[in-house]
């Protein structure tokens, strides 16, 4: 049951994530005068629609994004393209279709409220402030954790004390497989709740200094802990063993293995760690937008049944279905979950930020691009006292946006089969 209520939960607050983009779109184009004909989250057939002055605002069927309708996003054809012999070329015909189909849209008393005759910079406003939107969203909800919650930092105390040495690669199933010899922390007697307060005669007060240090180390070791108020010294026999590289978690290394893991207390953040954060995230996100095409073969194989990666590409479902597992995790308190649950959230709206700013059409970037290109190229003319070229021609760009739609929505399918048939889970 919990896992449908934060489904559910999940899935409606990625419809508002959408819709607050969309938002940022519609207030700044009503704000440079534009006129704005829909606002819809969702695509296909229209659920529900209310019109308030110029504006129609309504829910449709299919909830996989969100747009909204401007006047006059293509410039009409120049003086000169008039007397041009009619062209047979398909991405000729699209153009001109899309062209037309733009221009159906302009009634007469409107033709001062076009979109392509707004100043370059008002038209990149309004094109920023979609996936602006997004982005603020995203750093609110991550302060808001990182500065009223904190974030998990592990302690030189012990959580856990594994019974066993296993494969890295293998499941953890809570108990030793058959034949399994003792880890080194069990055999030297390390308890829950022992801290560590000198590994080898030197003391540690980071844990992120003590796991290197075990883990450049092997045979028998003197570690004293503090148990009880008092200190007790123990004696460990270190193996070495296979396991994750602390760079590359895919890939694994020979080191030193005690068997243990650390204590975590949530610390909060000030501003300048919010900032450090927020910055990494970002770039973490940017990095794996530009690896998406290289996520395809993993992706097939996911679907053709080998085992999905855990960094897999997810859409809608396979992100709700995430949001429903967290709200489920029983070992968890009810905050922590919600925690887990806001930055899921936190990260979609950063992903939406990165994807949209993309310089190519249809996206909000391919605009964006489009409105700086114009730009340069005025300053140009204007530079050299050549006559103005006139607003950029994104019509010109549809085939182009074409091409990158049906890759984007081929890329939607093949993820919505992977999210179906087998899911990226944190269980």
């Amino acid at each position: 049951m919990l896992i449908v209520v934060g489904i559910v939960i999940f899935f409606f607050g990625l419809l508002l994530s959408i819709a607050w983009h969309e938002l940022g779109h519609l207030l700044t184009a009503k704000m440079f005068g534009i006129k704005v004909t829909q606002y819809m989250v969702g695509f296909g057939r229209t659920v529900f629609s209310r019109k308030r002055g110029d504006t129609e605002y309504g829910v449709k069927l299919i909830p996989l994004g969100g747009y909204i309708r401007m006047i006059g996003m293509f410039p009409p054809k120049r003086d000169e393209e008039y007397g041009r012999t009619a062209s047979s070329s398909p991405w000729r015909a699209m153009i001109e279709d899309a062209r037309e189909a733009d221009a159906e849209e302009v009634p007469p008393q409107d033709a001062h409220r076009q979109m392509y005759q707004r100043k370059p910079w008002k038209r990149i406003i309004v094109m920023v402030a979609g996936p602006f939107m997004n982005l603020i969203l995203a750093v609110a909800l991550f302060a808001g954790i990182l500065m009223g919650y904190g974030t998990p930092q592990p302690t030189t105390t012990v959580n856990t004390v594994s019974e066993c040495v296993v494969a890295a690669d293998t499941k953890d199933t809570g108990s030793c497989p058959p034949g399994a010899p003792p880890s080194p922390a069990a055999a030297a007697g390390f308890q829950q709740g022992d801290k560590i307060v000198e590994f080898n005669g030197r003391r540690y007060d980071s844990w992120n200094q003590l796991q290197l240090a075990i883990r450049e180390s092997s045979g028998t070791v003197p570690v004293v802990v503090e148990r009880g108020g008092q200190e007790v010294p123990l004696q460990a026999n270190l193996i070495q063993d296979e396991r994750p590289s602390l760079q590359d978690p895919d890939e694994t290394e020979r080191v030193g293995f005690l068997g243990l893991s650390p204590t975590q207390v949530y610390v909060r953040q000030d501003v300048g760690g919010v900032a450090r954060t927020i910055g990494g995230f970002v770039t973490l996100t940017a990095q794996k937008v530009v690896e998406l095409p290289q996520r395809v073969p993993g992706l097939v194989s996911a679907i053709g049944g080998e085992e999905r990666s855990k960094d897999s590409p997810v859409g809608i479902v396979g992100a709700s279905r995430l949001g429903g597992e967290v709200l489920s995790m029983d070992q968890a308190p009810v905050g922590a979950r919600l925690i887990i649950l806001l930055q899921l959230l936190a990260a979609v709206n950063l992903s939406l930020f990165v994807m949209n700013m993309l310089p190519v059409l249809p996206l909000d970037g391919g605009h964006i691009a489009g409105a700086l290109w114009e730009s340069i190229r005025r300053g140009l003319a204007k530079l050299v006292r050549k006559p103005d070229p006139g607003p950029f021609d994104t019509a010109r760009l549809m085939p182009l946006a074409y091409g990158v739609t049906l890759v984007f929505i081929a890329y939607s399918l093949l993820v919505l089969v992977a999210d179906v048939v087998n899911p990226v889970t944190f269980l």
